[in-house]
C-alpha cells in the first residue's frame, strides 16, 4: 500500500478549496495548501470583497441623490484616497489572518506555486510533496487584448489598488467588471467612457434592465459605444490615445481592461497527466473529476457553464470533500442566482426571461413594478420579473432591476429550489415593511 504525504493537496487557498478543505481536517485528513499567491484567493483579495467595500459609499451617493426630491439636501463628498485606505485595513489583514487560522486548524501551507511531477505528486519550490488526491482550485485571472499596447492596459486587480483617481477612463469591454466599476467612477466625477465589441452590454441579464442602466449611465455623462474594437493604444505624456476598428479616437488618463477572464491552467503539468482543457478551463466528469480519478478541479478553474461565482466556487469544494469522504452522488447543482453590482443592481436566477418568452406556451411571465408599492423615493422605478410554469404554476425564473435586488434573488432562490407557490407563501409571516414583505405579497 502507498503511503502519501497528505490525503488531499489543494493547489490554490480560495473559496473553491478552504470550505472543504476544513471538512476534510474535522474528520481527521491530514491537508495541505499549496498557495503561490495570497492566501484566501481572488475573491478575498483582489475580487468581489475588496469592490464591495468600495461600492458602499457609491450606494450611499446613490440614495442621497434619490432622496433629494424627498428633502434631503446636498451631497456627501467622497475622497477616494480615505475610502481606498479603509479598504485596505480591511482587506490586507486577511492573508495574515488566514496564515493564522489554516495551521491551527491542522492545514499546512507551502508557499510557492505547485505543478505536477505525477499524478500523486506536487513540485513546490525546492519540494515535492505527495497526496492520495488533489483538487486543482487556481481560478482565473484577467485576460489581456493581444494589440499594441496593451502594456497600458490595467485589470481589476489594479484598480482596486487605484491610489488616486484619474480625470477620465475608458473600459474595454462591457461586461460585469467595467459596467459595475463604470457605476462608480461616473458618481465619483471621472469622465468615463465604454467600449464594447458587441451591440448590448450584460447579455446574460434581461434586456429590458439592462437598458434600464444603460440609459441612466447616460444621462450621468457615460459614453457608450457598441460595435467598436480596439487596435491601438499609444502614450502620449501622461495620457493615452486609443483607436478602434472605426478610426475612432479617445483620450484617457486609465484604460481598464474588462474583455473576460481566462483560467489559471498553465504551468501545472496538465497535459503531461492526459488532463484536457479548453478555452474556459479543466475538463472534468460529473464527479468534478479530471481524466486522472485522483485530481479533482474546483472553482473558476473549471469548464462549466454554471455561472462563475464564490457561491458556486464553495459548493464545489464542498461536494470534493463530501466525495472524499465516500459519497458517490454526482454533482447536482441547485438554481444559481447571480447579480451585476451596477446602480441599481441587476439580478438573475433560474429561467431566463428571454428564453420563457420563445416558449409562451408553456410558461407565463409577470411583471411587478414593486418599487412603487413602499419607499418610492428611493425605488420608483425598481421592479420584478417573474417566470411561472403553466401547467404548476411553480416560479422558475426571475429578473429584478433594483438596489435591493440581491437580497430579494435570494429569497427567490428558496421559492424556486422549493417550488413554493403562492399558497405556501401565505403561511408565512414575514417582516413588515421590509421590501420583501411588499414583493412577496405579490408573488
Amino acid at each position: 500500500m502507498t503511503t502519501y504525504d497528505y490525503d488531499v493537496i489543494y493547489i490554490g487557498s480560495g473559496h473553491a478549496a478552504n470550505h472543504g478543505a476544513l471538512k476534510l481536517v474535522k474528520q481527521g485528513k491530514k491537508v495541505a495548501f499549496v498557495e503561490g499567491d495570497k492566501l484566501g484567493g481572488t475573491c478575498t483579495n483582489y475580487g468581489c470583497d475588496a469592490k464591495l467595500l468600495l461600492d458602499g459609499a457609491f450606494q450611499v451617493l446613490e440614495d442621497v441623490q434619490n432622496f433629494q426630491a424627498a428633502g434631503l439636501k446636498g451631497t456627501p463628498v467622497l475622497e477616494w484616497d480615505k475610502l481606498m485606505a479603509y479598504k485596505h485595513q480591511v482587506i490586507d489583514a486577511f492573508p495574515k489572518l488566514m496564515g493564522q487560522i489554516i495551521p491551527k486548524a491542522g492545514i499546512k501551507i507551502y508557499p510557492g506555486y505547485g505543478s505536477f511531477v505525477d499524478s500523486h505528486t506536487i513540485h513546490v519550490n525546492d519540494e515535492t510533496i505527495t497526496a492520495e488526491n488533489i483538487v486543482i482550485a487556481t481560478g482565473q485571472r484577467d485576460s489581456t487584448l493581444p494589440i499594441p499596447g496593451n502594456e497600458f492596459i490595467h485589470n481589476s486587480k489594479d484598480f482596486l489598488d487605484l491610489e488616486q483617481l484619474p480625470d477620465a477612463m475608458i473600459f474595454i469591454g462591457a461586461g460585469l467588471i467595467s459596467m459595475e466599476l463604470a457605476s462608480m467612477m461616473i458618481k465619483a466625477g471621472v469622465d468615463v467612457t465604454i467600449v464594447d465589441i458587441a451591440e448590448h452590454p450584460l447579455t446574460n441579464f434581461y434586456d429590458k434592465y439592462v437598458d434600464k442602466v444603460v440609459d441612466k449611465l447616460q444621462k450621468e455623462g457615460v459614453t457608450f459605444y457598441f460595435n467598436e474594437t480596439i487596435k491601438l493604444i499609444e502614450q502620449q505624456n501622461q495620457t493615452y490615445l486609443v483607436t478602434t476598428n472605426s478610426g475612432r479616437t479617445l483620450q484617457a488618463d486609465y484604460i481598464f481592461g474588462g474583455t473576460g477572464r481566462i483560467a489559471n491552467v498553465e504551468d501545472l503539468g496538465l497535459e503531461e497527466l492526459g488532463i484536457k482543457t479548453s478555452a474556459r478551463g479543466i475538463v472534468v466528469d460529473d464527479h468534478l473529476r479530471t481524466a486522472q480519478p485522483n485530481i479533482f478541479a474546483s472553482g473558476d478553474v473549471i469548464d462549466k457553464r454554471i455561472p462563475k461565482l464564490t457561491p458556486t466556487a464553495t459548493y464545489e469544494s464542498n461536494y470534493i470533500a463530501k466525495v472524499l469522504l465516500g459519497d458517490e452522488s454526482p454533482i447536482s447543482y441547485p438554481t444559481v442566482p447571480y447579480t451585476v453590482y451596477t446602480l441599481p443592481r441587476i439580478s438573475e436566477i433560474g429561467l431566463s426571461i428571454s428564453d420563457a418568452q420563445k416558449n409562451s406556451d408553456r410558461y407565463d411571465i409577470k411583471q411587478v413594478p414593486y418599487g412603487r408599492s413602499y419607499d418610492t423615493k428611493r425605488n420608483m422605478d425598481a421592479e420584478l420579473t417573474l417566470v411561472y410554469e403553466k401547467a404548476t404554476q411553480h416560479v422558475k425564473g426571475a429578473s429584478i432591476y433594483g438596489n435591493d435586488a440581491p437580497g430579494l434573488i435570494n429569497i427567490l432562490t428558496f421559492i424556486i429550489d422549493k417550488e413554493l407557490t403562492t399558497t405556501d407563501l401565505e403561511q408565512i409571516i414575514f417582516g413588515f415593511p421590509d421590501v420583501s414583505y411588499n414583493l412577496l405579497g405579490r408573488i
